[in-house]
């Protein structure tokens, strides 16, 4: 085992796959120039080792980016872009969502149109509700896109790599704060990891949390404090939002017989909703107390301190509501 960031992580995939495949290509603001000095950043170094025909800096317009790679799929090629911050995918969305995600559809199947779009999300920097908001519920609700959001550097690379190869437009949404995390331990050999695939990252009894990228961290950390209290919760990391993995949902919900669903996007519309539907729809006789939902408040996101931290779930907040569920 390697141990690796996950910046280092992401940057190992797409130096893989820009090796073992000639048609992909990176391109976005500044993904060559010296904003990625730093070595833990995803694309540091592969400018000078893939050159600018492979590792292309853009201009600032997110719709040229996204225009970019429609083309370019269409083309026959695998485009990987940057969008540097997760809201700025609204200026990317009319070429994402109403070309990229629909013209395999509409050629019935007979076209592929492979690209993946990498996203930076994630508040606690003090970057202001402009680059924090996170979006991963808007860009699910559409059809034809697949959402992934890896919250460990082993499944980033994994996850990764395989939407690369996938004939379907991928949004793949890396939160930021996990480029500075402490590095984990990576597989050395090559591997890649399902998309759609949800994976058990605490096993327990008592209480189902389904969470996935940054808000990991702190269901973890809940859970560590509440086993000293002997209360064992079970965490699924859903890796991926579409394709949802519901039967590994479902299984957890039927064993612990208790649901809190936590993620760092705002409580309405989000995700979180779309997970409660589907275990009311079909897991509603395993529950023995109401769902709960774990969520950043219906607000903008501060730019302010203290602020944003009132913001962002943490432990805590996960420990108070596994506390007024369990008996």
């Amino acid at each position: 085992m390697q141990k690796l960031g996950m910046g280092q992580a992401v940057n190992q995939a797409l130096r893989e796959e820009m090796h073992r495949d000639p048609g992909v290509f990176i391109a976005g603001e500044g993904v060559g120039v010296s904003i990625h000095v730093n070595p833990m950043l995803p694309t540091h170094g592969l400018l000078e080792e893939f050159g600018p025909g492979r590792v292309k800096d853009t201009p600032v317009s997110e719709a040229v980016i996204a225009g970019l790679a429609v083309g370019a799929a269409e083309a026959g090629l695998r485009p990987v872009v940057e969008i540097m911050f997760n809201p700025f995918f609204t200026l990317a969305s009319d070429m994402i969502v109403n070309h990229a995600a629909k013209l395999r559809y509409l050629s019935g199947g007979k076209s592929t149109f492979p690209l993946v779009v990498r996203i930076k999300s994630g508040a606690g920097f003090g970057a202001g509700c402009q680059h924090s908001h996170n979006l991963e519920a808007w860009v699910a609700h559409c059809p034809g896109l697949k959402v992934v959001m890896p919250a460990t550097p082993t499944d980033a690379k994994g996850l990764l790599k395989t939407a690369i190869r996938d004939d379907n437009p991928v949004i793949f949404i890396e939160h930021m704060g996990s480029y500075f995390a402490p590095p984990m331990p990576v597989p050395e050999e090559e591997y890649l990891i399902p998309l759609g695939r949800a994976d058990i990252k605490r096993k327990g009894r008592d209480l189902t949390v389904v969470t996935w990228s940054g808000m990991l961290g702190a269901a973890m950390g809940a859970a560590e404090t509440l086993s000293r209290e002997g209360i064992d919760i079970e965490i699924v990391d859903l890796r991926t939002l579409t394709p949802l993995d519901t039967e590994t949902i479902l299984a957890s919900v039927e064993k612990t017989g208790r649901l809190i669903v936590m993620h760092e996007a705002t409580r309405t519309g989000g995700f979180a909703g779309e997970i409660a539907a589907v275990v009311l729809e079909q897991g509603f006789k395993y529950l023995k107390a109401p769902l709960r939902r774990v969520t950043g408040p219906d607000i903008p996101v501060p730019v302010s301190p203290p602020l944003e931290r009132f913001y962002i779930p943490n432990a805590d907040d996960l420990i108070v509501a596994v506390r007024e569920l369990l008996p």
